[in-house]
Formats: structure tokens, sequence, C-alpha cells
């Protein structure tokens, strides 16, 4: 049986990946380049540091800051981010999620928050469902973002359990990358068309429950054997 479950954030929990978008968004506008949600599909999962290099190399630009400027840039799309998520309350909790922390904690199953996101724990506390996770992985404390193993491998040595004991849920191709990598098992929130063919895949968060995981689980251990 799984002992912890290691939740990304954007697209998993909740939905912020619009803010995202139109912070992104916003910032290039000034910086006179124009980003479509396609180029945003790229942004998903990955760090504000290789997002804003992906959108400065989309524009041509990757080499017109210094470093202080790059931090500046940095520091203005997440100002105006932190603007927009300030209304996000409990009714922003994707469907099937609360009820989820609910089954796992009930069964004793430990839970992490594994987000690219500098903001995951504000999100969590603004949700009113900080109280659930056992830890929250902190992104500028490791080497290298998705879709490196990096944030899942803390995540599981945080709860002090073995990496290969551990559930990782993702709706970004990065991101399910790193549970790859990292050991963890797999599940996406998507389509196999942007996640892969080889994962366990929910359309919805309202698919997600302790009985889903449970026997997601115990089917590939049986696989494994095989």
């Amino acid at each position: 049986m799984f002992r912890g479950v290691l939740f990304d954030l954007d697209g998993v929990i909740t939905d912020t990946a619009e803010y995202h978008f139109l912070a992104w968004k916003a910032l290039a506008d000034d910086l006179g380049i124009s980003i479509d949600r396609q180029l945003n599909e790229k942004l998903k999962g990955v760090s504000r540091e290789d997002s804003l290099k992906t959108i400065l190399k989309f524009g041509n630009k990757e080499n017109s800051f210094s470093s202080e400027e790059f931090a500046a840039l940095m520091k203005r799309k997440n100002d105006l981010y932190v603007t927009m998520i300030q209304h996000v309350s409990p009714t922003d909790v994707y469907p099937g999620i609360q009820s989820l922390l609910d089954e796992l904690h009930h069964h004793k199953i430990k839970i992490a928050l594994a987000s690219a996101s500098k903001n995951g724990p504000t999100l969590l506390k603004k949700m009113e469902i900080e109280h659930y996770f056992d830890t929250v992985v902190d992104p500028s404390s490791l080497k290298a973002g998705k879709p490196a193993p990096d944030i899942f491998i803390a995540a599981a040595n945080q709860l002090h359990i073995p990496v290969s004991e551990c559930i990782g849920i993702e709706d970004s191709l990065a991101g399910i990358q790193a549970i790859k990598a990292s050991g963890a098992f797999p599940i996406g929130v998507g389509d196999s068309e942007n996640l892969g063919k080889d994962i366990t895949l929910v359309k919805r968060t309202s698919y997600l429950s302790f009985d889903f995981l449970s026997q997601t689980w115990k089917k590939n251990a049986a696989t494994a054997k095989n």
C-alpha cells in the first residue's frame, strides 16, 4: 500500500493557471512580446525563472536583461499574480479534492505539496486546507525544477517515506516527467495527448478518491510482479 501522496497545486488542487497566464501576459506585453495560450502550456508546472526564460526566448530577448533586471521582472510578475489571487477561497478547491484529503487523512496517508509555486502555502491557507498537509516543499530550496525529480524526492524525504511508496498527482507533462524520474507512481489529471499514454489518467479531479488510488496502486503492483 502507498504511504504518501504528493500533490501538485495548479490544475490539481485548484486552478490558478489563468492568473499565472494573465500575469505573464501583462508582463510580456510590457516587454513587447505577444504570448498566447499555446505558449502558456509550456509554462505549466515550470518554475518562475524557467518560465521567464521561455518567454524571453520566444520574444528573442533572452540576452536583453542583466541578472538584476531579470530578477526584477520575476518580482513584477509575482506581484501581479499575488494581487490576482487575493480572492481565492475554499470555493476554489477542485471537485473531489476536499473529500480525497479527508479520506487520506482518515487512512493515515501522509500528504505533501510538491508545487513549483512559491505561493503554495498562501493558497492552501486561503482555501482552508493547509492543515491536511504534513509538509510543503519550498521550490526555492531545490537545485532544479520540474521536469527534474528534485521536488518529489524532497517531498518524500520531508515525509520520511521512500519515494517509491508515494503517489504523485500532476496535470502537466513536466510534472509527470518529474514524478517518473523520482521513482514515485504517477497519476495524471488530463488527457493522453498532453500527458502520455503510459500512465494512469483521470479526466477530472472528481474521479480521484482513496479507493481509486488504492485500486490503481494494487493493479500497478500486480503488473510489476508479472
